[in-house]
């Protein structure tokens, strides 16, 4: 009884867990921004290349 005791105290499974899905936004969100930066810096290459 005592290892069915100590196996529901235990959480440290579900912090990995949490961390592994705030390490996942966080990946999510560096995407985001890099693919809006990215579609940026593209229009803004285009434009310098139009007027040379």
């Amino acid at each position: 009884m005592s290892l069915l005791t100590r196996f529901a105290k235990d959480e440290s499974g579900a912090t990995a867990i949490e961390y592994g899905l705030i390490a996942a936004l966080v990946g999510v969100a560096i995407i985001t921004a890099v693919t809006n930066l990215g579609t940026k810096l593209k229009g803004t290459f285009g434009n310098v290349s139009a007027k040379l």
